[in-house]
């Protein structure tokens, strides 16, 4: 004899996307008429998806009075959890429709400052001629804070010093660009195109604040040179145009990536340039992706596109 289970208690039942965009609207606002307004529905459908939800779930999402709304403790948590179900959904819509259709959407483009204002220009007139259904979003941070965004989702590519070493991260590399050294005019090195490295061993160096890879480039290019630890660094400046300004009234010297050198240096009297014997130090810049992204083959043939568009820069295309 068959046995059935119409006696068994039912679980909670599958809600469904519009009754959690509902509720995370009426979570945010904490007012039903501005969450309906938020998400484009009427009261009376956003309150009736949100009562579907809760009884789904079989738990009080809300807390209503007369005046205001409130979460219930159950309601702080799922709230939290119907925020992640739809970001992952957008970010699921957002992979199918570039799979579908390369280089349309939105670009969340993450890039280190000692890159962003010498390189910008490029990247943007490459999007504006090959790639004008493309939406692009800059986001200028720190090296650390950027992996962070890649890896949460947050940032589909980022344009920036490598290597990296990071796990789950694929590096495409675009160019290899040397280090020169800038001076006060009148510096005994001034104008010298073959300073050997070890005269770095007793400068009086100039670097940008923690955090910028390219302080830690060039602290790596020092010991190389036979610099030793704790030898006279001043740190003073958190971007490039205040480190270059400090060099001209005298405070030292720096070293800058051939890329910023035009725009830094050139609207100032005060400034000289120094050239490195070769080999000189250098560092290369890529863009970096998340391993196996269903993009990849779209930001293959971008960084391909990219290489070329930097040619007329001072720098080695990367092989």
């Amino acid at each position: 004899m068959a046995v059935g289970n119409r006696g068994a208690k039912a679980g909670p039942r599958q809600p469904t996307l519009a009754q959690l965009r509902a509720f995370a609207a009426v979570a945010e606002h904490l007012h039903f008429r501005d969450a309906a307004a938020a998400i484009g529905m009427s009261q009376p459908a956003l309150s009736g998806a949100v009562s579907a939800l809760e009884e789904a779930l079989g738990v009080q999402l809300l807390e209503r009075t007369t005046r205001k709304v409130l979460l219930s403790p159950a309601g702080e948590r799922i709230a939290a959890r119907a925020r992640t179900v739809l970001d992952a959904m957008a970010a699921l819509t957002e992979e199918a429709e570039a799979v579908r259709a390369p280089f349309t959407g939105a670009l969340r483009l993450g890039v280190i400052p000692t890159v962003a204002p010498y390189l910008l220009p490029t990247v943007i007139g490459l999007i504006h001629r090959r790639y004008p259904q493309l939406d692009l979003q800059v986001h200028e941070e720190q090296t650390h804070s950027l992996l962070d965004g890649l890896a949460s989702g947050r940032l589909d590519l980022l344009l920036l010093a490598v290597p990296l070493g990071v796990p789950g991260v694929t590096e495409l590399p675009l160019f290899d660009e040397d280090f020169v050294l800038v001076a006060p005019r009148g510096h005994p090195l001034a104008g010298r195109r073959d300073i050997p490295r070890e005269e770095l061993r007793g400068l009086h160096l100039l670097l940008l604040d923690e955090g910028h890879c390219l302080r830690d480039q060039a602290l790596d290019i020092c010991r190389e040179a036979g610099r030793t630890e704790g030898a006279d660094v001043t740190t003073t400046a958190a971007g490039l145009s205040t480190l270059v300004q400090l060099v001209a009234g005298g405070l030292g010297v720096t070293l800058l990536p051939r890329t910023a050198l035009r725009l830094e240096t050139t609207r100032n009297d005060h400034l000289a340039t120094g050239w490195f014997a070769e080999p000189a130090p250098s560092r290369r810049i890529a863009l970096a992706m998340r391993t196996g992204t269903a993009r990849q083959g779209e930001f293959g043939q971008f960084a391909a596109a990219l290489r070329e568009a930097v040619r007329p820069l001072p720098v080695w295309l990367a092989e």
